[in-house]
């Protein structure tokens, strides 16, 4: 499968300060991809790399088949963290000219615009300047922005800020368009059940190196066993156990997430030892891509 993303060995200093010290990944064309890592962990100064506002002390990345060049960039839709609409002036406005500075006519642009207006049902407000939208009206305006010049690569920072319930099954509705139509979609956010739902690989950086890189799936498939459900009577302090990284409360049952130097067997032996904890119910349950998560970088970080 063709990549459309390479990203190899990546690093970057800041002064004294190693922001990316080894990232790797690749991206394949036409897929949905999870860039994660907790913050500070990097993934911004990576995505401004690969972007060419930043450049790497050393490693190599690829875009589109080479080197990042002005035509390639009009090809790349790109939303950042810090968002960069102009806030005095009106939202038509910007968007268009927005989308001219990406190779558009004004007449196209404005074509465009006018159907994703309907779509996110902005419509009745394209004459009002953007400081003066809803924090999801911006959100939703930043995306038509991202995606009015149709790129072929997509790099969206959080896109799900700011929006309800029903504008963030728009958005996923779109994302997974836009991946049917052949597009690479890159989406870093920390919203880990949005990521389940739509990436078919992911990368986690932590403290500027990538630590855990695959098909979310098999990633699972390799941490059951770290994930527990457990029920039953008496009072029991779950992260006081040798090995247990976390531990919350569910309509009665607990859900245990364990780290790699401790076995469920093990839980399971210390409760049945217990005078204080009856065990009702234990299970070992795949984990969700949050429990990973945490294990992994609390993991990483107990080292």
């Amino acid at each position: 499968m063709t990549n459309t993303v390479e990203v190899s060995h990546l690093n970057k200093s800041f002064g004294k300060v190693q922001a990316v010290k080894d990232v790797s990944f690749e991206v394949q064309a036409g897929e949905i991809f999870g860039l994660l890592g907790p913050n500070g962990a990097g993934k911004t100064t990576t995505l401004r790399m690969m972007m060419d506002i930043f450049k790497p002390n050393h490693g190599e990345i690829s875009i589109l088949g080479g080197r990042l060049d002005e035509e390639k960039k009009n090809r790349i839709g790109y939303m950042p963290e810090e968002r960069g609409l102009y806030r005095e002036l009106k939202l038509e406005t910007v968007i268009i000219y927005l989308a001219t500075l990406k190779g558009l006519s004004e007449a196209i642009a404005r074509q465009r615009l006018d159907d994703w207006l309907q779509r996110f049902d902005l419509y009745e407000h394209h004459q009002k300047k953007v400081k003066e939208l809803s924090k999801g009206m911006q959100q939703k305006a930043q995306l038509i922005a991202t995606l009015i010049h149709n790129p072929d690569l997509i790099i969206i920072d959080e896109p799900f800020s700011g929006l309800d319930p029903v504008n963030t099954r728009l958005v996923k509705d779109i994302m997974e368009e836009q991946r049917q139509e052949g597009k690479t979609i890159i989406m870093s956010t920390h919203q880990m059940h949005q990521v389940e739902a739509l990436c078919n690989r992911i990368v986690l950086i932590n403290d500027g190196e990538s630590i855990l890189y695959g098909e979310v799936n098999a990633i699972k498939r390799d941490f059951a066993g770290d994930a527990l459900q457990i029920a039953g009577q008496g009072d029991c302090d779950f992260t006081q156990l040798p090995g247990v990284l976390e531990s919350r409360r569910h309509n009665g049952t607990w859900q245990i997430t364990l780290g790699p130097e401790t076995s469920p067997q093990a839980i399971l032996r210390r409760l049945l030892d217990s005078d204080e904890f009856k065990v009702e119910h234990f299970k070992i349950a795949e984990p969700s891509l949050e429990d990973i998560f945490v294990s992994v970088v609390k993991g990483a970080v107990n080292a």
